[in-house]
C-alpha cells in the first residue's frame, strides 16, 4: 500500500460531505470524518469521485448542502 503524501491529506475533504478525510492504515482507504464514506487509494492516488465512495459499515452517505 502506498499512502498519499501527508501534505495532500491535510488538504483533502470528502467531496460529498465536505468533512476532513483520514487515512485508515488497516485498509489503506480514506475515511470521511464521522465514518459515512470511505474512498480507495490506488497506487498512492485517492479516488474521490462520488461513484467510487463506499458506504462505511453502518454508515450512510449524505451530500453536504452548498
Amino acid at each position: 500500500m502506498t499512502a498519499p503524501d501527508p501534505r495532500l491529506l491535510a488538504l483533502l475533504v470528502c467531496p460529498m460531505t465536505r468533512r476532513p478525510l483520514r487515512l485508515d492504515r488497516r485498509t489503506g482507504a480514506l475515511v470521511a470524518e464521522g465514518g459515512q464514506a470511505t474512498y480507495p487509494v490506488v497506487a498512492g492516488v485517492p479516488h474521490l469521485l462520488p461513484p467510487d465512495a463506499l458506504a462505511a459499515p453502518g454508515g450512510r452517505i449524505s451530500r453536504a448542502r452548498p
